[in-house]
């Protein structure tokens, strides 16, 4: 008996794993980033260690908020989207049916069997087929705000979690290194994970994250340093 086929389509996951992999960096991204500016301004560990926490308290939420609301934009287009194409259904299905066989023609099929096609999708599944193939809408790329923003939270909150550890256990005056440092690493590892889940380069992706994130951190500790030299 010849084994099943079965394909593993990037695709497939790439809603969960983007509001993941963009939580996760964000979270050490700010984190160490606040982390690094307070420290250069000479500041003590229970302040740096106050100020982490609140950071990655404030930064889940907001992740979570934004996630929620952006996605919550695009469910509501989509469904709007499908209640007017219902509607049109309902009242005129045969230009209905033209539209979903023009479709197919662009596609590549001849007008006879593009017709044929449309006439027993539509039998089948009308509302379906025309969100598929004329909206582009599927089960796959559906939006889902509560799983976007929960998926942007957690992961922000565990990627957060790393520099307030950090900030927990290091000695004071090599905090700084030990948090970039130890953040850089992580975020390089996080890229060459997320590139490959991704079907991408996976050295493209850990030196994108990379850079970003280290003039990120350069930046808060220079204006952490200047202002805690005037402060």
């Amino acid at each position: 008996m010849p084994r099943g086929h079965f394909e593993l389509h990037y695709s497939e996951r790439i809603g969960w794993l983007r509001a993941s992999v963009l939580g996760a960096n964000d979270g050490i991204v700010s984190t160490a980033s606040l982390v690094v500016g307070i420290a250069a301004a000479n500041t003590g560990r229970s302040e740096i260690l106050i100020a982490a926490v609140a950071g990655l308290v404030a930064g889940a939420m907001s992740m979570a908020a934004g996630e929620y609301v952006s996605v919550s934009s695009q469910a509501d287009t989509e469904k709007a989207d499908l209640a007017r194409e219902k509607q049109e259904l309902a009242t005129d299905d045969e230009a209905e049916r033209k539209e979903l066989a023009n479709i197919y023609v662009k596609r590549g099929l001849d007008k006879e069997l593009a017709a044929r096609v449309a006439q027993q999708l539509m039998a089948h599944d009308a509302l379906g087929a025309h969100a598929r193939d004329e909206l582009g809408l599927s089960e796959t790329n559906m939006a889902r705000p509560i799983q976007a923003a929960l998926a942007s939270a957690a992961s922000f909150a565990v990627g957060a979690a790393l520099p307030v550890l950090l900030v927990a256990i290091t000695p004071i005056g090599g905090m700084i290194p030990v948090v970039a440092v130890s953040s850089l690493v992580l975020l390089a590892i996080l890229g060459s994970i997320a590139a490959k889940a991704g079907g991408a380069s996976m050295l493209t992706g850990a030196i994108r994250v990379t850079f970003w994130s280290a003039l990120a951190m350069a930046a808060t500790a220079l204006i952490g340093h200047l202002v805690g030299g005037v402060v």
